[in-house]
């Protein structure tokens, strides 16, 4: 039990796990990832439905979106604003690791007579021969990479898109890393259910990584038949190490904001967003 209750407590390094596929793949908690985001009046898995309104209303009109233009959404999930910008007229892509959000968002599509290319897939691994005019990343999907997964999801971004397009994305602040606590809970049925229909028991490690400015949620689930790990990690962001990322890969920062809904950026704020543009080999 000792050495157990060890592993349990065990602090990792930076991004030394990666779990995604636990998350967004198994069949109980993929049910309940949709459900938070068809929850209009929660910011969890999706934003609430008036800020994703407010949200499209600025990106169509900060990007002109109108009849041709072509966006991808990565971590599209049950395709809250792939479903709007459609409605715009706009040609989008849209992918997700979930095959269940993916699925409800084929439904709304055919429902509406939307024609929305949606992929059903881990977005670090897609890849198309179409080149887009926008691509989006929204909830602060860019926090939960690695260093070098980003690096490959920029990469990807800039192959991607058209010659001047855009990224728009956001990101956790340096103010909200400052928030997090390192703390160490246990629960039976830890989130009420969250992680299986069975009884379980849960355990959530945070640690923060000071110079790294990350922090791991890690969640150890025990049931009766199976013990498993959930690591969820998060990177705080400061708009110079971000813009660096960007420059990297051959990206200019435009402006930031405090949202994606085109708030003025504010220091102090949890999250901000940022638009990038691809320079051309030479600018």
């Amino acid at each position: 039990m000792f050495d157990e209750l060890e592993r349990i407590n065990a602090r990792p390094e930076p991004f030394e796990f990666y779990t995604a596929s636990d998350l967004w793949t198994d069949e109980h908690t993929s049910k309940q990832m949709l459900s938070f985001h068809l929850n209009e009046q929660i910011d969890v898995s999706s934003r609430n439905t008036e800020f994703i309104n407010r949200s499209v209303e600025w990106i169509a009109s900060h990007f002109n979106v109108g009849a041709g233009t072509k966006i991808a959404d990565f971590g599209c999930g049950p395709g809250l604003y792939a479903t709007r910008l459609a409605h715009r007229q706009a040609d989008v892509t849209a992918i997700d690791f979930s095959q269940r959000s993916i699925q409800y968002a084929q439904q709304v599509a055919t429902a509406e007579g939307l024609s929305i290319h949606y992929e059903n897939q881990d977005y670090l691994e897609f890849e198309t021969d179409d080149r887009f005019g926008l691509i989006l990343m929204i909830m602060c999907d860019f926090c939960a990479l690695s260093p070098t997964q980003r690096k490959k999801m920029l990469s990807k971004f800039y192959t991607m898109l058209e010659p001047g397009g855009s990224v728009l994305l956001d990101v956790y602040s340096l103010t909200a890393f400052d928030q997090r606590e390192e703390a160490a809970t246990y629960e039976a049925n830890l989130l009420n259910g969250f992680w299986s229909p069975n009884k379980y028991y849960g355990f959530l490690n945070t640690f923060k990584y000071e110079s790294e400015k990350v922090v791991l949620d890690k969640y150890t689930i025990v049931e009766a038949s199976r013990t498993r790990i959930v690591y969820n990690w998060l990177q705080y962001f400061s708009p110079e190490a971000l813009e660096r990322e960007f420059a990297e890969c051959g990206f200019a920062v435009e402006k930031l904001y405090s949202d994606v809904a085109g708030s003025t950026f504010d220091s102090e704020s949890k999250e901000f967003a940022v638009v990038a543009r691809k320079l051309q080999e030479g600018n």
